[in-house]
Parts: structure tokens; sequence; C-alpha cells
């Protein structure tokens, strides 16, 4: 409650996700849902090492070989080496 006060007299707003209201974090929840269609729902997993292999197989093929649309249907892997190769600091030092 002083917490709420505080942020009332110096009109801050909450910064912190809510129970309940999965807008405060839209992007988590988005990505949340993708794990839970795509990986949660088609497996079942007989204890915690099975879950483990099954979610890493999912996350590497996720980052590494999956095209995604707001990276030029890059791969999260290969975006990343794209733009440490064209963004080497190093080099933009140069140009400077």
């Amino acid at each position: 409650m002083a917490l709420d006060h505080w942020a009332y007299w110096n009109k801050v707003g909450p910064v912190f996700s809510r129970p309940g209201t999965p807008g405060d974090n839209a992007r988590n929840e988005v990505f949340n849902g993708l794990v839970r269609r795509e990986c949660l729902t088609h497996h079942y997993f007989l204890d915690l090492g099975e879950a483990k292999k099954v979610l890493d197989s999912w996350k590497e093929e996720y980052n590494d070989d999956r095209p995604h649309g707001r990276l030029d249907q890059l791969a999260p892997a290969r975006y990343r080496a794209w733009w440490t190769m064209n963004n080497d600091p190093q080099r933009l030092e140069k140009c400077v």
C-alpha cells in the first residue's frame, strides 16, 4: 500500500507484471504460447530429464534452424552472425 501511495504522489506507474494481466508482458506471453502450442502439447514427459531433453531440442531448432519473419527469414543464430559481421565494433571505429 505504501508503494501505491508513493507511486501515486510521484506520478509513477507500475512497471511490474500483475497476476492475471498478460498484456503487461505481451512479448513473453506470445513466446510462452508458442512453446506451449509447438512443443508442450505434442509431448508427454515421464520425468524432468525427458522434458529437458525435448525442450532443449526444440530450443536448438528454434534458434539455429527455423527462419523468423522479423529477421528477414533468417534463424536467430544466422542473423546474429550476419549482424556481428556487418557491425563489428573495430570496423565501425575505423569509419569514424
